[in-house]
């Protein structure tokens, strides 16, 4: 399995009032680390949009672990899976620079084209480096 990671640093306004990240930026951070692997990958949304092609959250699963707080540095990293018209995206943020395990999440997109959840060819020619199918 191979990830991608990116590493991202904790902005004080991330923080609620006990100083630790609050829990909905954790989601934030795996949106960006999405979207910074898409890009690596040659897939932008703006372009996808323009074909009518829509990926979207379908579910979001996860386990916190250890708390994230202002200006410390973590690496997000991710693999991703396809089953069936589905595609796993299996997160994690480490602090760095111990990579002390924060949180795991498991998102899960479908693609919809022409308005049905489809099978979406431009992920899986794009991810063929990263992708585990289990069809």
């Amino acid at each position: 399995m191979r990830y991608f990671e990116t590493v991202m640093k904790v902005r004080d306004y991330e923080c609620d009032a006990q100083g630790i990240v609050n829990n909905a930026n954790y989601l934030h951070y795996f949106e960006a680390t999405r979207h910074d692997f898409m890009e690596e990958c040659g897939i932008y949304f703006r372009d996808m949009t323009e074909q009518n092609i829509f990926p979207v959250v379908r579910n979001a699963n996860l386990s916190y672990k250890n708390s994230l707080r202002g200006s410390e540095r973590f690496v997000s990293r991710l693999s991703v899976e396809r089953q069936g018209l589905k595609y796993f995206f299996r997160q994690e943020i480490l602090r760095l620079p111990e990579k002390i395990l924060c949180v795991r999440g498991v998102i899960e997109v479908v693609c919809i084209i022409g308005g049905r959840a489809s099978r979406c060819e431009i992920f899986d020619e794009a991810f063929r480096d990263y992708i585990v199918a289990k069809d």
